[in-house]
């Protein structure tokens, strides 16, 4: 794929370099390695350039992003894609559940990027697969995709900051949707708890006020039906299993969830849903929100029921 940015320069700072200039635009130090692969990637007023050019005030600066190869170790596959958004930087993907975001050995080719792979076979353009904020297979819900190598860092960074930083940091921010058994007291509040791997397993996570990672999860109930509640969430982190673990903590596990409450009666899988994503935009600054109803297998639990 090819992506071209123009920058016209103003007031630059005395002596800043046109890396100077990207490393403010968020571009990462591997992002500039990679410019500085292709000698035609920088021009300034229609002149190619190095990035040690010092940069003039009414400058136009142009940088041509070329990425020739992509992932070619991801089988195309044609999978139903639910694209909610799509420009020349990223697309916003509705994830179905039971499918996982990447291939893996057991799942070789009904991953969200097999269905990708395909998508952009189509339109004949080379495709790295770079998904920014990964959900779990059962999760279903909002998840990013960077169509090239300075959207995915500048995303990246976005994540990174709300992990550091918390709610102060304008970063990615998500919503989720997620049912538990019975009514969930108090109905609003913050779980504030680490979190670290189980030594018995290689996949599930629990409660570590010892050695766990810093995670927290904002909380408050959205309706209760049919002996239900259904919560909305709120991540300040990110970590593995954040909500799954955090919910079986507060002593409401979601149901369904085969791994931490195998309680699968009114549902097959985690009623996991990640309905709304917010965020800035990688190259025009403009802040993003999206939103993907319920879906029907959750909207079923609290439905009214026939007797």
């Amino acid at each position: 794929m090819e992506r071209t940015l123009t920058y016209k320069i103003t007031n630059p700072m005395p002596g800043q370099k046109v890396s100077g200039f990207l490393k403010t635009k968020g571009f990462s130090t591997q992002n500039l390695i990679n410019l500085k692969k292709d000698p035609e990637s920088v021009q300034v007023n229609g002149k190619f350039v190095y990035q040690n050019y010092i940069l003039q005030d009414g400058d136009a600066l142009r940088i041509t992003i070329c990425e020739t190869e992509g992932s070619e170790q991801i089988l195309p596959v044609e999978l139903p894609l639910d694209i909610v958004y799509e420009d020349e930087d990223l697309l916003v993907i509705n994830k179905a559940a039971g499918m996982p975001i990447h291939p893996s050995l057991h799942n070789y080719d009904n991953s969200l990027g097999n269905a990708l792979a395909w998508y952009f076979r189509q339109k004949n353009t080379p495709f790295v697969f770079r998904c920014i904020n990964r959900l779990d297979r059962d999760t279903s819900g909002l998840t990013i995709v960077a169509k090239h190598m300075v959207s995915g860092a500048i995303l990246g960074q976005q994540v990174a900051a709300k992990s550091l930083q918390g709610e102060q940091a304008e970063g990615i921010s998500r919503e989720y949707y997620a049912i538990v058994k019975g009514k969930v007291t108090p109905s609003a509040g913050v779980i504030d708890a680490p979190i670290g791997r189980k030594e018995s397993s290689c996949l599930e996570r629990m409660i570590d006020f010892e050695h766990g990672d810093r995670a927290v999860t904002h909380y408050r109930v959205v309706a209760e039906a049919n002996g239900h509640s259904l919560l909305a969430l709120v991540l300040e982190t990110g970590r593995t299993h954040q909500i799954r673990v955090h919910l079986k903590y507060l002593g409401y596990p979601l149901i369904g969830d085969y791994l931490y409450n195998p309680d699968k009666e009114l549902i097959d899988r985690q009623a996991l849903h990640a309905h709304k994503i917010s965020f800035t935009h990688p190259i025009t600054g403009e802040r993003m929100e999206f939103t993907a109803p319920m879906p029907v297998d959750m909207q079923h639990v609290l439905a009214p029921h026939e007797i």
